[in-house]
């Protein structure tokens, strides 16, 4: 017998017998999870929803930019913060039609600006709801410590809180500008995506910014607004305003639409990293599937309310209804007739009632300014 014949009979003998693999070795096929349905979804309603978001984001935003310099003064905490807050809205929604362009086909701007892009597209979300907590903060020191807040909300305070927002989003977003890199894939061309690292690595800092992003920027954001406007809500049932029952109506739209706005996509978020703990050949494919489809979802619909938070904050106050009002009549004459201009919008009570742009009174026994 020849050595061929020899390895022939050996193997003929070893698929007949009985005997089992060694331990560490599995003969269970790992399931390929094939994403084609998702992948299709995503490159047919995602640009849909981030030039939709970029539209309404500039619309809005630019709306309240003009109205701050044509009626208001930056000499105030609240504009300050208000100013910052569209600042951070701009800044991310100009990252969406690239983003959209890069969901319909591949990235074609190069590696600078895959870089740029992500880092844009961070640093403005994660500011956005920075300056949203911030807002609310300080709108709770005005109403429950007003005489107390008198002495402390100076310009300075304002400057510096927006410096400390924006360096915590800049460190925050610090990973997105040394990870992301432009690589050639062979089916879907051209990615910016996190690459150039081992795979350990790489999915050790998604996991950490999973993390980071629910509980530096979901749940402790959730907390302080909770409480701040439960304190407030306290506040003002114990005053005699005249509109208190439209104040508290007005704050539970606005922590039931945070709540209901960011609660999902966050949740989604969480289990996103608890399945990368536990490895994904835990789930079927089918989970994982809806997975997908609820992170595109829940993820546009906090993506939106982050681009026109600024006009929903606004929108609710009387002054700044009145200054609109007066914008309208401005560039629109013929409707004068139509529109009532209210004494509340000159400059002199905008002076006086300076943290009114945005809703809540700044002392507890003045009548609100809703």
């Amino acid at each position: 017998m020849n050595y061929s014949d020899y390895l022939n009979d050996f193997f003929d003998d070893q698929s007949n017998s009985n005997s089992t693999l060694p331990p560490y070795v599995s003969d269970d096929l790992i399931p390929l999870c094939p994403k084609t349905n998702v992948n299709q979804f995503g490159a047919k309603f995602i640009p849909f929803f981030y030039y939709t978001s970029f539209i309404l984001s500039y619309l809005g935003n630019g709306l309240v930019l003009l109205i701050i310099y044509k009626y208001e003064k930056l000499n105030s905490v609240t504009n300050i913060f208000l100013l910052n807050l569209v600042m951070s809205n701009l800044l991310f929604a100009s990252s969406l039609p690239f983003l959209a362009t890069y969901h319909s086909s591949e990235w074609i701007f190069g590696m600078v600006m895959c870089k740029l892009v992500s880092s844009a597209y961070f640093i403005g979300f994660y500011s956005s709801i920075l300056f949203l907590t911030l807002m609310t903060f300080d709108r709770y020191l005005a109403v429950v410590h007003a005489v107390a807040a008198a002495k402390s909300r100076k310009k300075i305070y304002a400057i510096g809180a927006a410096v400390a927002v924006w360096c915590i989003s800049v460190i925050a977003s610090v990973k997105e500008l040394v990870l992301q890199n432009v690589w050639e894939h062979h089916e879907h061309g051209w990615m910016c995506e996190e690459e150039g690292y081992d795979k350990s690595i790489m999915d050790r800092w998604r996991l950490v910014s999973y993390y980071q992003q629910f509980l530096l920027f979901f749940l402790l954001p959730l907390f302080l607004v909770l409480y701040c406007y439960s304190s407030i809500t306290i506040r003002i049932l114990s005053t005699r305003m005249k509109e208190k029952c439209r104040a508290i109506k007005l704050i539970f739209v606005i922590v039931f639409t945070f709540f209901t706005c960011w609660t999902p996509y966050n949740v989604v978020i969480l289990l996103r990293a608890i399945q990368m703990s536990n490895g994904k050949n835990n789930y079927s494919c089918s989970e994982l599937e809806a997975l997908d489809y609820a992170l595109y979802v829940t993820q546009n619909v906090a993506y939106l309310y982050c681009c026109i938070s600024p006009v929903f904050y606004t929108f609710v106050g009387k002054k700044f209804q009145s200054h609109f009002r007066r914008l309208l009549v401005k560039k629109i004459p013929c409707l004068r007739r139509h529109i009532s201009l209210s004494s509340q919008s000159s400059r002199t009570t905008s002076q006086r009632t300076e943290n009114t742009l945005y809703m809540m009174p700044h002392s507890t026994h003045t009548q609100t300014h809703l």
